[in-house]
């Protein structure tokens, strides 16, 4: 911290503690107790019972999740194929070109979700690439929303990446091809866990685009946490929300963790 006295932290701290809580922790709060509750007492839920959560990790919940980890890890994978390989083309041109290139990817980002998932629905719905009732209209739409993400975080770090490793390498009698394998990339590596972890956050939790697109035997948790609520089953649907949530954190502390090791390499 840039507070050096001792009152001066506590104030920052209590500041924060005062914006996070009612912003962030207590509507997340609130639905850890819903999820454990049957009924709403005063501004509370209450009726302790664990029965929400023997139905979201079984049946048609336990297959959502499922679909949502093979979806967003199918999407995270071809985005961060796509926004490395443009990043790295995009180093090469020059600055208008690179602009091009950034305005393009962030493109998606500048619209609804809703509207890519319908430009996805019309683009991909007649022959000869006729996607319409599969799951790959889904990881695709899922991986048009999140390869911006992909993008910008490896053009960040490329645009840090001390250019004298490369050099050195070249110099000795390296390759191009050995160079990007055996130097960039893994320099890269700290940056690419990071943009899979964000991109796989996204699509864990994207659901606008899903609603239009998504065949009834490819059912994402997103839309079921929707339809329960919808129904009037909030307490089922908090559940579920919690299963998604725990999810995903799982995964970006694993994640976490193997870009830690990757940045001490």
């Amino acid at each position: 911290m840039l507070v050096h006295s001792r009152t001066g932290r506590w104030a920052l701290w209590a500041l924060f503690a005062v914006l996070f809580v009612p912003l962030f922790a207590l509507p997340l709060l609130v639905i850890l107790a819903a999820s454990f509750s049957t009924h709403w007492s005063g501004a509370l839920p209450s009726g302790p019972t664990a029965g929400h959560y023997t139905a979201a990790v079984r049946g048609a919940s336990l297959q959502a999740l499922t679909t949502s980890l093979v979806t967003a890890v199918a999407a995270s994978l071809l985005a961060l194929t796509l926004g490395t390989w443009a990043a790295l083309a995009a180093a090469s041109l020059r600055a208008r070109g690179r602009r091009f290139l950034d305005a393009l990817f962030v493109l998606p980002l500048a619209v609804p979700s809703v509207v890519v998932g319908l430009a996805v629905l019309v683009a991909f719905s007649r022959p000869p690439v006729l996607l319409n009732g599969t799951p790959w209209i889904v990881i695709l739409a899922h991986t048009v929303l999140v390869t911006a993400f992909a993008h910008q975080s490896v053009s960040a770090a490329l645009r840090r990446l001390d250019p004298a490793y490369e050099q050195a390498a070249a110099g000795l009698g390296a390759r191009p091809a050995y160079v990007l394998l055996r130097v960039k990339l893994p320099l890269l590596l700290p940056s690419l866990g990071a943009a899979a972890g964000l991109c796989f956050a996204l699509s864990m939790g994207e659901l606008s685009a899903t609603m239009m697109l998504y065949p009834p035997d490819w059912l994402p948790l997103p839309v079921l946490v929707f339809t329960a609520t919808d129904r009037g089953s909030l307490f089922t649907g908090s559940a579920l929300a919690v299963v998604l949530m725990t999810t995903t954190l799982l995964v970006l502390l694993a994640v976490s963790r193997i870009r830690t090791k990757a940045s001490y390499r």
